[in-house]
């Protein structure tokens, strides 16, 4: 609730609100005898705890002996629906399942679904009522991932599209059909027909049950587009490569992977025959490269050092046809890293580049990827530093937004040509990432960084760079895309949070997809709902094949007047994603990062008051919430939230590394958001007593379920560790790395030909899947200079800056029991 206004409005103190039950308007009401509601709300915002150590007091007992059976998870319950999160501390025990809900008969296909990996909302049975929501005090809105890779997605190829001519929805398995001619839109409830190819089964050459086309059956669907849903010829794939080539950029030696990686990929890099390239590098001039058709000998260098007045210096050869000059192209990217093995200059004209590369495929469309190692520090746009090392832990984090406007309008402007912008960091030093990644946020790209690049230096952040690049490269791509989504009457959309330009109040302008991004969305209640609420996204993109398509994807929820089911039916995984990207927004939009952590925490407090308040009726208890649903997981959540690198406070973080965790939050999916707040803490040692497809389930973030002679595997979002101690069982070390603990090195967590190595690699390939964003894993011994990495990876435990999740437990009950009283106060001062 504390989310509401839309993204466009900037944020206010009066928009990170106390929760609404909590009337703050005049310190005479104020209640004598709890804390002070202001310390308990500072204390939580600042999570500050100096008082302990960063490695929590019981570590060193929990080392010693293993916790087949730990005395917390037999605790007392209230009640058998109802949970008290003050005694039950491994909320974690109960699962974190996705809700079940049933929809009525009267649909076509009441039994569908729609992958929730794709399309979910915060509630799975809607309030019928704004009344109801407002009441319930829980955020609504919705997650999209529209071009997610996904296994048999139904592709039809048809002369006749279904849509309802009134709202144009498409037709999905939630309509209803009253005859086989007839079907009533499940958005706008009015009636259509039915044309008569529909029922019309060319398999069987027959008319049929129009329940079993595809349409109706399944809640994703893709067509191949008539020439209606055509503007102009389907644009080529195009691709430009742009390079910073200053000495830094040399220094760093990501030259070398990046020729390399394009090398083995270039074959596969989406497109036909019409796929064009175009190589521009980058230091105080601007390099081109101009290709002779046909000819097998190298491009000619032609240099501008206008960087105030950019032209092409030629119109042809620059851009080139891939498939017909794959030869001379393969040669060209082999010397690439020698030609400017020597390079001497400090100084980078990006600015200038990139407003040239837009003109040069400007009437075409495409997709620029921007390599950059340093700061651009002449020509338009260039900037300067803004970091002050002193201030990397203080309360309040200044420059998380843009300097100039210079790449946001530029970014608009390769919107409206239908260019995207992917920016690759590979800095060492402070390079103003929070201008730079304007370029991507507002074209539909994507950020990528790489803290401390260096080829010698840093293997880790090499062969992510190389895992991490061979994905970019290969990945499905779609082109010149629109996104529109359509909501129930009674419905409507109120912000849009991601990358992407906002064209309309349902439409959304995406010069490229890609299938390792997402959005978020604000759903507003305008009238009373019937019996479900429906949403459908719409994606219309043209293929790397030159095909136009569109990906339809169908949710359809029930509803609700019971405020019980409301909040057992609460979605924490699509609240956590939107909840995230809201902040990001604001964070990078110029309000402070301490209202938007006091925000996280009011969400928490207005649901958990509410709930108390309505469900209990202010009966006295502990933190009581429903044990069905995730509501019970939210304050471990967002604690998680808290001590993440993106907001937390405190804990010196450079800005560049801040701003690249708020930008990956932005812009990724939901299950790398949830791995990256809360991450997967696996035991190892028993893997080989499960069966085939079963695997070990996540132990609670705390060192009390970690002892000495376990190996633990960590999945964290952006990385993936096992961590081990000297005491762990030898023979298992020895299987696993093919050595002893002491000569474990970064290379020794390999295939053995073992069972027990073979069991954890696919382990480590089930957790991996779909995450494109983890490097290779790090193996981190106890005495290991990056132990302190994952240590700040155990959300439940207390470190020196941040609260564990006990105390936040009980400073949520605090907070929420001085809210009631305050309240209480407040009425019969009124009333009296």
């Amino acid at each position: 609730a504390a989310f509401h206004p839309p993204a466009s409005t900037p944020m206010q103190s009066s928009a990170f609100h106390p929760p609404a039950s909590t009337p703050m308007q005049s310190a005479a009401f104020q209640p004598p005898a709890p804390p002070n509601l202001q310390q308990v709300q500072q204390g939580f915002s600042h999570m500050s705890m100096n008082a302990q150590p960063t490695v929590p007091q019981h570590i060193n007992s929990s080392w010693g002996v293993p916790h087949p059976q730990d005395s917390r998870l037999t605790t007392q319950m209230q009640t058998p629906d109802l949970i008290d999160l003050i005694s039950e501390r491994n909320v974690l025990q109960l699962g974190f399942d996705d809700n079940e809900y049933v929809l009525p008969h009267n649909m076509a296909n009441n039994a569908a679904r729609v992958d929730p990996c794709v399309f979910r909302c915060t509630l799975t049975m809607v309030p019928q009522t704004e009344e109801l929501l407002k009441k319930s005090r829980l955020p609504f809105g919705l997650t999209l991932h529209p071009f997610r890779d996904m296994k048999n997605l139904n592709i039809i190829q048809t002369s006749t599209i279904v849509r309802c001519r009134y709202c144009r929805t498409y037709i999905n398995p939630y309509v209803y059909l009253p005859d086989s001619r007839h079907w009533k839109c499940n958005l706008c409830n009015r009636n259509n027909d039915l044309p008569d190819d529909f029922c019309w089964d060319p398999n069987t050459k027959s008319f049929g049950d129009p329940v079993n086309r595809p349409e109706i059956k399944h809640p994703t669907v893709e067509f191949i587009a008539p020439n209606e849903y055509m503007l102009r010829p389907p644009q080529p794939a195009v691709y430009v490569f742009v390079l910073d080539v200053s000495a830094a950029a040399v220094e760093a030696g990501y030259i070398y992977t990046f020729s390399e990686q394009l090398l083995i990929n270039l074959d596969q890099l989406p497109g036909d025959e019409r796929t064009q390239v175009a190589f521009v590098c980058v230091d105080s001039m601007v390099h081109f490269y101009q290709f002779s058709s046909g000819s097998r000998r190298l491009p000619r260098e032609l240099i501008v050092d206008e960087v105030d007045e950019m032209f092409l210096p030629a119109h042809q050869g620059i851009l080139i046809p891939l498939r017909k000059n794959a030869d001379v192209v393969r040669a060209f990217v082999e010397k690439l890293p020698v030609l400017f093995e020597h390079a001497k200059s400090s100084s980078n004209c990006l600015g200038s580049a990139l407003k040239i590369v837009h003109e040069l495929i400007a009437e075409i469309g495409g997709r620029v990827t921007v390599f950059q190692a340093s700061i651009p520090n002449i020509g338009p746009a260039s900037l300067k530093p803004r970091e002050d090392p002193n201030q990397r832990a203080a309360d309040e984090v200044q420059n998380l937004g843009p300097v100039t406007d210079f790449y946001k309008c530029l970014a608009l402007e390769c919107t409206g040509h239908q260019v995207a912008l992917d920016l690759f960091m590979l800095n060492s030093q402070y390079a103003d990432l929070a201008t730079l990644s304007e370029m991507a946020k507002f074209s539909t790209g994507c950020v990528y960084h790489f803290p401390n690049y260096h080829c010698l230096n840093d293997t880790v952040q090499v062969k992510r760079f190389e895992k991490i690049l061979t994905r970019y490269l290969t990945r499905k791509i779609g082109f010149e895309a629109v996104l529109r989504i359509r909501c129930s009457r009674g419905l409507s959309l109120s912000a849009f949070y991601g990358n992407f330009f906002v064209r309309s109040t349902d439409l959304l302008a995406l010069a490229n997809v890609n299938p390792d991004s997402a959005i978020a969305v604000q759903v507003s209640m305008d009238e009373k709902l019937s019996t479900t609420a429906c949403f459908q996204a719409a994606l219309l993109y043209t293929s790397s094949k030159g095909d136009r398509r569109i990906r339809v994807h169908t949710m359809c929820l029930p509803t609700t007047a019971d405020l019980a089911q409301v909040y057992s039916n609460f979605d924490l995984k699509a609240t956590i994603s939107l909840i995230a990207k809201i902040g990001v927004d604001r964070s990078m939009s110029g309000s402070s990062l301490a209202d938007c952590r006091e925000a996280i925490v009011n969400a928490v407090i207005d649901s958990l008051g509410a709930y108390h308040k309505t469900m209990r009726q202010g009966r006295p208890g502990g933190l009581l919430v429903p044990r069905r649903g995730h509501l019970r997981l939210f304050p471990l959540y967002a604690l998680a939230m808290l001590k993440h690198t993106s907001f937390c406070a405190g804990r010196s973080v450079k800005l560049d590394d801040r701003v690249a965790a708020m930008l990956m939050l932005r812009f990724c999916p939901l299950e790398q958001i949830l791995s990256e707040f809360y991450p997967q803490l696996y035991r190892l040692n028993e893997i080989l007593q499960f069966e085939d497809g079963k695997w070990p389930s996540a132990l609670p973030l705390s060192f009390e379920y970690v002892n000495r002679e376990g190996i633990y595997l960590i999945e964290a979002g952006s990385a993936i560790y096992i961590y081990l101690s000297s005491h762990s069982d030898a023979q298992l070390v020895q299987d696993l790395f093919g050595c002893s603990y002491y000569q474990i090195d970064e290379t020794s967590f390999r295939i053995y030909d073992n069972p027990f190595s073979g069991k954890v690699h696919a382990f480590v390939r089930h957790v991996t899947a779909l995450k494109f964003y983890l490097g290779p894993v790090i193996i981190v011994k106890e005495d290991s200079a990056v132990r302190e990495a994952i240590l700040r990876r155990f959300i439940d435990d207390r470190t020196e800056s941040n609260h564990s999740y006990d105390d936040s437990s009980e400073h949520f009950n605090k907070f929420r029991l001085l809210a009631d009283q305050t309240e209480v106060l407040f009425v019969s001062c009124v009333c009296h």
